[in-house]
């Protein structure tokens, strides 16, 4: 039986409960309860106000309390209403039978829910009895509005009583004792209002504080007015139970303000982490989004493979191809290795909020970008090899289109007028002399004219290789070809006829001088040896090596021996036109003294003899300054494999420093990020020595030095190893900064931390930095887990989601903290938004914007969906699908 605490305030009209009459009349008031008018009047008041403030969710009331319920039709609904359960389905007669029988199914509910219904019985209900409408009605309110209050594990009552206690105890002249004194409620309905809507009240006007509080509860509260201030004021003892029923009333209200403040803090919390989330994610889309246009403009650029006509051209793309990777990569080499950090940092932040990992948009991955770079590098690489190799054959071109020029030149001035000469038809009107001197020139032509086959054949071959090689002005070099050939062709075949001609007229003529023949056959092949010297003395040469320059050099020596044997052969054929002239003066022969059977004179080849003496000290001044250069460029050669062969061991023992640094188990993970940091100084102060060989090597490709034996390392060894470097000291700083970050956030000791890297260590069996499968198996199995097969494979999804078949370290600490992490969670979240809902499934968006700080209200009301569910109004918003969005267990 529930027990009675008196209450004793003291007003100015001087009414004074005495404390000891009321507890002795205690029994006889709970007797005879219901049959005091002025309380039976309190109770139908309150109890139908009660009634119909869960009726109108319904869109119904009741008037008259032991009549509207005399069918039990609006009980029914009443009970389903405040329970949130179906009942079973109404009789809708109007026989007595049919009222008695819904009355029953509302009794047998209130039975269902633990409630022992003494004395009251379905036919006193319908038949109006009011001391059992308002004795059920009473018992519903206890069960549904009053049974579930408990402070501090007390009872229903007792907890109720407390909660007004505690919440009047800052206001002076206000002592809570029970729920009878007609002062009380004046007091507890007035102080919670008085802290936010009114100013605290006058204790000399209880009837004017009532009416307020009254008035304010019904309008900001949405309590019903369920008594009249006179009710109370003129009562001496007002009715308990109308009193419990209407302070429950404020106790539930004041209760979910409460509930909801928490709930909005929570959401807060939850929402102001995924704003930040979002910012990175945004930023990484904008730098992948920079970073992979850059290199797909790039890529087609070095992919390109259009060979320009000239070295200048090429030299040109060559010096361009440096400033790319001078300038223009480098920057994009730390927006890469940037990229990567953040993107880890992120992922770090997102495990330890218990978020879902963060998936970039399609072709934005890490890898995407790592692929794309990939390509990117092997463009660059084929470039600076097509480059290279592009230079080289056009400077092949060049060396062979001057030569072509040169033996073309040579060949068109000796051909020129040969047609016109052995077109002419002067033997018709010579002597038998004069015939015999023209067959013998033409003897001597065609030994001329075979001597200068190999030009012809030369000339073609030139012509063929400019072709092979796609010489840009190979029109112009196959047109001079074909006339030269063309040429030769016509020669061949005037040659011969001219030849028949002579030959059947050379028996009506006499014998030709013989001095004049021998002068002819043996000058001829010596002016060819003259001008093939010629030409060799003037031909261009292109080498590479000191060897190459010596090589000539021994060949120009061996040619100067060969001068003195040419020199006599000089002065024979001088000598045999000396002789002729000894001849014609000791015989007075007045006869023109012109060779008829040769066009070269004496005049002519002592010009030639003198031009190949000058030409050969030009030609040794040209190899010994050419032997200087290559000297020149050995020292290059030199210098630069000097650096390279310190520079390139320098970065291996500095990656091997940084690889034993990341595996070390005995100082702490601030140690060794201090050990990082001084190996990242000691790598940033040696960039000078790197960009100095840089340096060395622009001159040396500026010499066209293509290979160095004194090294093996290239300057794109030491490029990519560089760059290797500074990538793994970013990369391995960043692994130390996100496992402070991991063991911060999960409250990881540094012993903890210890023990994960020496297990991690002991079972990295293979030194790779991961474990495979077999390895992770029993370094779980040492550390006490018991794994079944499905266990296992749930624990590799975890780790290794793509598959690997490897497990990292970093996968590894995320696993032996993930599972103990105290996080928020979908389900909290849900709940908060049903606090802030009223229990409703769903939200409005007045609901958000009154519960929530301005900025997260509206990012909810942006991103959140609406209600599809039954019941909802318009504009409702679906919380539920929103928050687990929020942890990545929906689509949304």
């Amino acid at each position: 039986m529930m027990t009675q605490i008196e209450t004793t305030l003291h007003y100015d009209n001087g009414f004074i409960d005495d404390e000891e009459d009321y507890m002795l009349q205690e029994d006889e008031w709970d007797r005879d309860l219901l049959l005091d008018p002025a309380w039976e009047k309190q109770q139908r008041k309150t109890f139908t106000a009660w009634c119909n403030s869960h009726l109108r969710k319904a869109g119904t009331q009741i008037e008259n309390i032991e009549d509207d319920f005399r069918n039990g039709l609006k009980l029914m609904l009443l009970l389903e209403v405040i329970s949130g359960e179906r009942l079973p389905k109404p009789d809708r007669g109007k026989m007595r039978f049919h009222k008695i029988a819904n009355v029953n199914k509302a009794l047998d509910f209130i039975t269902s829910k633990g409630v022992k219904l003494v004395s009251i019985g379905a036919e006193e209900i319908v038949d109006g009895n009011v001391k059992m409408t308002l004795g059920m009605i009473w018992t519903i309110i206890l069960r549904f509005a009053i049974q579930d209050i408990s402070v501090e594990e007390t009872s229903a009552k007792e907890g109720l009583l407390l909660w007004c206690q505690r919440k009047t105890a800052p206001y002076r002249n206000v002592n809570v004792q029970n729920f009878h004194v007609s002062y009380y409620l004046k007091q507890i309905l007035i102080f919670r209002s008085s802290l936010t809507l009114i100013q605290f009240p006058k204790m000399d006007d209880p009837m004017g504080n009532l009416n307020l509080a009254f008035e304010i509860a019904e309008k900001h509260l949405d309590i019903p007015k369920m008594l009249d201030a006179e009710d109370i004021i003129n009562t001496p003892k007002p009715d308990e139970r109308a009193i419990m029923t209407y302070v429950s009333c404020f106790y539930h209200a004041f209760a979910g303000a409460e509930q909801a403040e928490t709930a909005a803090n929570r959401i807060c919390k939850v929402l102001g982490v995924n704003q930040e989330n979002e910012k990175l994610m945004e930023e990484y889309e904008r730098l992948a989004s920079e970073l992979l246009e850059w290199i797909r403009k790039t890529t087609p650029w070095l992919e390109n493979r259009t060979p320009e006509k000239t070295m200048v051209e090429m030299q040109r793309k060559l010096e361009d191809f440096r400033d790319y990777r001078r300038m223009h990569k480098p920057p994009k080499v730390q927006e890469k290795c940037q990229l990567e950090i953040s993107f880890n940092t992120l992922q770090t932040k997102l495990r330890i909020s218990n978020r879902p990992a963060f998936m970039p948009s399609e072709g934005k991955m890490v890898s995407d970008i790592a692929s794309a770079w990939q390509g990117l590098e092997g463009a660059e690489k084929g470039y600076e090899e097509w480059l290279l190799t592009e230079i080289r054959r056009l400077e092949r071109l060049d060396h062979l289109a001057e030569k072509f020029r040169q033996k073309a030149t040579t060949h068109e001035t000796w051909a020129n007028g040969k047609e016109l000469i052995l077109s002419l038809k002067d033997y018709e009107t010579a002597s038998l002399t004069e015939v015999r001197a023209l067959l013998r020139k033409h003897d001597a032509f065609e030994s001329d004219l075979a001597a200068h086959q190999d030009r012809v054949e030369q000339i073609a071959a030139i012509a063929q290789e400019l072709n092979e090689l796609d010489y840009h002005e190979v029109a112009a070099v196959n047109q001079r070809c074909q006339s030269i050939c063309d040429l030769w062709d016509q020669l061949g075949t005037l040659t011969q006829k001219r030849r028949e001609a002579l030959e059947r007229t050379e028996k009506l003529l006499e014998t030709i001088d013989q001095l004049f023949l021998e002068f002819a056959k043996r000058s001829a092949p010596f002016n060819n040896w003259m001008e093939g010297a010629m030409e060799d003395l003037q031909d261009m040469f292109i080498v590479h090596t000191i060897e190459e320059v010596q090589s000539l050099i021994s060949a120009h020596e061996q040619f100067k021996a060969t001068l003195p044997e040419a020199d006599g052969e000089r002065q024979a054929i001088l000598g045999i036109q000396n002789e002729v002239q000894k001849i014609s003066q000791s015989y007075s022969i007045k006869a023109n003294l012109i060779n008829p059977y040769s066009t070269i004179t004496t005049e002519e080849l002592l010009a030639k003899w003198d031009k190949v003496k000058k030409l050969v000290p030009q030609r040794e001044g040209s190899l010994q300054e050419e032997l200087a250069r290559q000297h020149a460029n050995e020292r290059l050669r030199r210098q630069f494999a000097a650096q390279a062969n310190l520079i390139g061991p320098w970065i291996q023992t500095r990656m091997e420093e940084i690889g034993r640094c990341s595996l070390e188990v005995g100082g702490t993970l601030e140690d060794q990020m201090t050990q990082l940091k001084q190996f990242e100084h000691v790598i940033v102060t040696y960039k000078p020595n790197v960009d100095k060989l840089e340096g060395d090597h622009q001159l040396i490709q500026e010499s066209l030095i293509f290979d160095n034996k004194h090294t093996n390392y290239t300057m794109e060894h030491i490029r990519v190893g560089w760059e290797l470097l500074l990538t793994t000291i970013a990369r391995t700083i960043n692994e130390i900064e996100t496992q402070i970050l991991t063991r911060d956030a999960k409250g990881i000791s540094q012993e903890q931390m210890h023990e994960f890297r020496s297990s991690f260590n002991h079972f990295d069996r293979k030194k790779h930095g991961a474990m495979d499968t077999d390895d992770f198996r029993a370094c779980l199995i040492s550390m006490g887990y018991d794994l079944g097969e499905v266990e296992f494979a749930r624990i590799m999804m975890m780790v290794d989601p793509s598959a690997t078949g490897m497990v990292s370290f970093q996968s590894f600490i995320d696993f032996m903290t993930r599972e103990t992490a105290d996080t928020d969670t979908a389900d909290q979240v849900v709940a908060s938004f049903r606090i802030l809902a009223a229990d409703k499934p769903y939200i409005l968006v007045e609901e958000l914007r009154r519960e929530l700080p301005p900025e997260q209200a509206e990012y909810c009301i942006l991103r959140m969906p609406p209600y599809r569910g039954p019941g909802g109004l318009p504009g409702a918003l679906d919380y539920t699908a929103f928050s687990t969005a929020l942890y990545g267990e929906s689509d949304l």
